[in-house]
């Protein structure tokens, strides 16, 4: 999916799988708990300032109903598990019964349930409400079950010998960190890199899921973290992300720009791929500068899953950092439209994934689908803007604006 690595079972940056610049990657989370949020970016902090619904832009033109799915997936996760500014379960029962119990397509009661139920907080990163929003998307690939012709490059299943470890089992002081290797001679070693596992470290282990017929392909659906596979056999096979090999990402389009191998102010999704592309003498070793690994598992059901283990939604999930916003919650999202600056994107969302490009408490990567469209999105995708979190009128979060200990008003009559 949009990219980084996470560890828990899926991932992009340390957990998810990264788009590029910024994209997010996608957890693989099925239904154990969720994994601790990573620790905080030195320095960010979130801080909510109470608002209503008149403060969101759009709120009134936005087909609310087109995200209540994704929201109620969410709920089943919230009823059992809240972290950080969620609440407590008991928080979601009435909002998410409320919800549930909505006729379908119906836009003025869903609006009006919403109201209800929810206050709006608008989040800041200490007081600063703009950030940086990218888009990330389900990859189409072409492969084969087996190994010939233009089939050569290798999608791997997570290795038996791969160790994550989450340091904050081991020391509280720790939590949110997490690590990943090889055990060898008793104590924990770094695992092999990209440019290593390339060379051929883990061929022959009977570790190939797929092959797929494209070296740059096969990169992106490492950021992207998910991805169809059209089979060469006939039928096709959903990948997701199972797991990664320990080392950081990085996002080869800042190195690419200080190598002048692109122009810094145009780096997008599609020219990165335009010059791997372009010039196959150099990809590799250009590739190889992500030492970031990911490795893949078949997907069956619905998907591709995000973080917190439900199905993501075109256009109504979002990636975000964990260490700062908890999944599940309803979020309004209001950032400039990536197709046409001069419009704005503004939308109820859904938070449901992370990556490990995505940090800060203003920062979110948005889920376009599978497609050529969706794929055009993501990687037009720079969008600065904003958000609120839309949180039970029961819930007083930590983290709110200085003086404020509760939400203004109460519950529509």
């Amino acid at each position: 999916m949009p990219c980084r690595p996470v560890f828990a079972r899926a991932a992009r940056g340390v957990m998810g799988a990264l788009l590029l610049l910024t994209t997010a990657c996608s957890l693989l989370g099925l239904e154990e708990p969720a994994p601790a949020p990573p620790a905080p970016a030195p320095g960010a902090k979130l801080v909510l300032q109470p608002a209503s619904f008149a403060d969101l832009p759009g709120w009134q033109a936005d087909k609310v109903t087109e995200a209540l799915p994704a929201l109620l997936r969410s709920c089943d996760k919230l009823l059992r598990q809240t972290t950080g500014v969620a609440g407590k379960p008991q928080d979601w029962n009435a909002p998410c019964s409320a919800l549930k119990n909505l006729p379908p397509g119906n836009e003025t009661m869903a609006r009006a349930a919403l109201e209800r139920w929810f206050q709006p907080w608008r989040a800041t990163d200490n007081g600063n409400a703009d950030g940086l929003f990218t888009g990330y998307y389900e990859a189409d690939l072409r492969g084969s079950r087996t190994r010939h012709g233009r089939y050569t490059v290798p999608l791997y299943r997570r290795p038996a010998d791969l160790v994550m470890v989450d340091l904050g089992d081991f020391r509280d002081s720790l939590k949110g960190q997490r690590i990943a290797g090889r055990v060898t001679d008793g104590k924990l070693k770094p695992y092999e890199d990209r440019r290593r596992i390339d060379a051929g470290s883990l061929a022959g282990k009977g570790l190939e899921l797929v092959w797929l017929d494209d070296a740059v392909d096969a990169f992106f659906l490492h950021i992207q973290g998910s991805g169809r596979v059209v089979l060469e056999e006939g039928g096709e096979m959903r990948v997701a992300y199972d797991g990664q090999n320990g080392w950081p990402y990085v996002a080869i389009g800042r190195q690419m720009a200080a190598d002048g191998k692109l122009d810094r102010d145009g780096i997008t999704m599609q020219s990165i791929r335009a010059w791997l592309v372009a010039n196959p003498g150099q990809a590799q070793a250009t590739m190889q500068g992500n030492p970031s690994y990911v490795f893949f598992k078949p997907l069956e059901g619905d998907g591709p899953l995000g973080a917190q283990g439900v199905a993501l939604t075109p256009g109504r999930s979002l990636a975000v950092d964990h260490s700062h916003i908890p999944y599940g919650l309803p979020v309004w999202l209001d950032v400039t439209d990536p197709e046409d600056g001069d419009k704005r994107l503004s939308r109820l969302m859904v938070a449901q994934d992370t990556g490990g490009a995505i940090q800060g408490p203003v920062r979110g990567d948005v889920f376009w689908g599978h497609g050529p469209q969706a794929e055009n999105r993501a990687g037009l995708m720079k969008s600065r803007g904003g958000y609120w979190l839309l949180l039970p009128r029961t819930v007083t979060p930590p983290g709110a604006a200085a003086g404020q200990t509760s939400a203004p008003g109460g519950p529509a009559s």
